[in-house]
């Protein structure tokens, strides 16, 4: 069952920021705020935890770089060992700049992996744009309509930071499902 949501929508990222912790301050319970790109505070506004994404990236490529050391040292010390001038059979700065590689490459590819797991992106995902300008140059703030939602209040506080518009929608709202698609 779709959630009922009372919207504002913002020019300025300062605004929307401003707005999200009023917001917060109000208590009133925050569904979602959409933004063009990304801005600087708006998940500590917002009250969200630290992103899983960095325990990803931090494992996998602790995991590239322990996977490729394990390689080149069973490589060159135990299955094709060579003497070369009585020097070490474990050359580590030779290794360097492959686990470097690898540490890099392996977190980065687990890290957007990570990403679109997390936030449900899969092919074929239809988006569900609640206005037809969030991704040009609008912000928009949603908030719950619950026991905790007073609609003059949020009007005032929308009105206080400039939103240009307010608006009252459901969670599942497209704004481009009566136009056939997104484009």
């Amino acid at each position: 069952m779709p959630e009922l949501l009372y919207c504002g929508v913002f020019k300025d990222d300062e605004d929307v920021l401003g707005a999200v912790k009023e917001c917060r301050e109000a208590g009133f319970d925050i569904h979602d705020v959409y933004t063009p790109y990304a801005v600087h505070g708006l998940d500590r506004a917002m009250g969200l935890p630290f992103s899983k994404i960095t325990w990803v990236t931090f494992g996998c490529g602790l995991g590239g770089l322990t996977f490729g050391l394990s390689l080149m040292t069973y490589v060159t010390d135990y299955d094709w060992a060579m003497n070369v001038g009585g020097k070490s059979s474990l050359p580590f700065p030779a290794f360097v700049p492959v686990l470097f590689e690898l540490t890099v490459l392996i977190g980065g590819l687990c890290t957007m992996l990570g990403l679109f797991i997390f936030c449900r992106l899969y092919p074929g995902k239809n988006p569900k744009m609640k206005h037809p300008r969030l991704t040009d140059d609008r912000f928009m703030i949603a908030v719950k309509k619950n026991q905790n939602f007073n609609i003059g209040r949020a009007s005032e506080l929308f009105r206080k930071f400039h939103a240009e518009q307010m608006l009252d929608l459901d969670s599942e709202y497209d704004c481009f499902a009566s136009q056939g698609g997104t484009s």
